[in-house]
């Protein structure tokens, strides 16, 4: 197990760039991840990285050795699942990442249940709206809203999420109703940006007569967390653009109301990523098929309670 452990710690280590990345990712010290692969190496008689104060690099002999390494713990954690499956006893830990909004409200509510029912696998659940490389993060699955990037993930579609621009009544009352997305420029509304560092220009893609356009929208406000989105606008700080999912309940009580209805947003989709090589692991089917089902029965939920509204 020892040996398996040094391979683990190799391999992240290899993926993430650097030693102190990589225990926190495994849960460890940097001490303790230094020695296992200082271990392995002492094993293989070579050296797995080249190391300086500021950066850490595979050698040559790393860059081969992590192929095999891939294969070899792929090779394990499928051993592992067949046995659990067989043992009808599942157990271990799920690495999970969701959006803020999907995973506050759908996710984290629901693993309690999960729990009860599998009481020997442990969840690690991350949430945030920035972008996650399910891979390289170690992830054994992650909720995704929104287009996809090419990629050799599996992908299983949860639901086609509906979604709205919307303002407080306040906003509207000061600045006026715009019609569409033209008026959202024109107008220069306050649009409020879901942006992470690095971001290009933010644009916004609604549906026109003539089809889908982008309108580049501008704002003074923006920020990486789609719930602190949703509390400016509630604030009356000025325009959202969400899935109704996530504003449902201010829809209908009124606090929030939809604007530039002209030229509605496209809808987005929920979906759940796997890699390919955790796609037959027993836990992750257990999990994401619970997750799938409580998912849909509560976007169902909320989505004909907003169209009540």
């Amino acid at each position: 197990m020892a040996y398996v452990n040094n391979i683990r710690m190799f391999v992240r280590v290899y993926e993430l760039g650097s030693m102190s990345a990589a225990a926190r990712d495994q849960r460890t010290s940097p001490a303790v991840a230094s020695a296992r692969v200082a271990d392995l190496e002492k094993h293989l008689g070579v050296r797995l990285f080249n190391r300086t104060t500021r950066a850490l690099r595979p050698t040559e002999h790393g860059r081969l050795f992590y192929e095999g390494a891939c294969r070899i713990l792929e090779a394990i954690d499928a051993a592992e699942a067949v046995v659990m499956e067989a043992s009808q006893s599942p157990r271990g830990t799920l690495f999970v990442a969701a959006p803020l909004g999907v995973g506050r409200r759908f996710i984290a509510t629901a693993v309690p249940a999960f729990k009860a029912l599998y009481p020997q696998i442990d969840i690690r659940l991350r949430l945030s709206d920035r972008a996650i490389d399910v891979t390289g993060e170690g992830l054994d699955l992650a909720f995704h809203l929104g287009p996809l990037a090419d990629s050799d993930l599996k992908i299983r579609v949860i639901a086609d999420c509906p979604r709205v621009l919307c303002a407080a009544p306040s906003y509207v009352q000061q600045r006026g109703m715009p019609a569409d997305g033209a008026a959202l420029v024109a107008e220069r509304h306050d649009c409020l940006n879901l942006r992470f560092p690095g971001a290009r220009e933010f644009q916004w893609t609604l549906q026109t007569s003539s089809g889908a356009k982008k309108f580049e929208i501008t704002g003074p406000l923006e920020s990486d967390d789609g719930d602190v989105l949703t509390a400016w606008a509630l604030a009356g700080a000025g325009i959202v653009l969400k899935p109704v999912f996530e504003v449902a309940d201010h829809l209908r009580s009124g606090a929030l109301v939809p604007v530039a209805t002209d030229t509605p947003p496209l809808a987005t989709q929920l979906v759940c990523l796997t890699p390919s090589r955790k796609f037959r692991d027993q836990k992750v089917q257990l999990f994401t098929e619970f997750m799938v089902a409580h998912c849909k029965e509560q976007l169902a939920s909320l989505h004909a309670n907003a169209s009540m509204a």
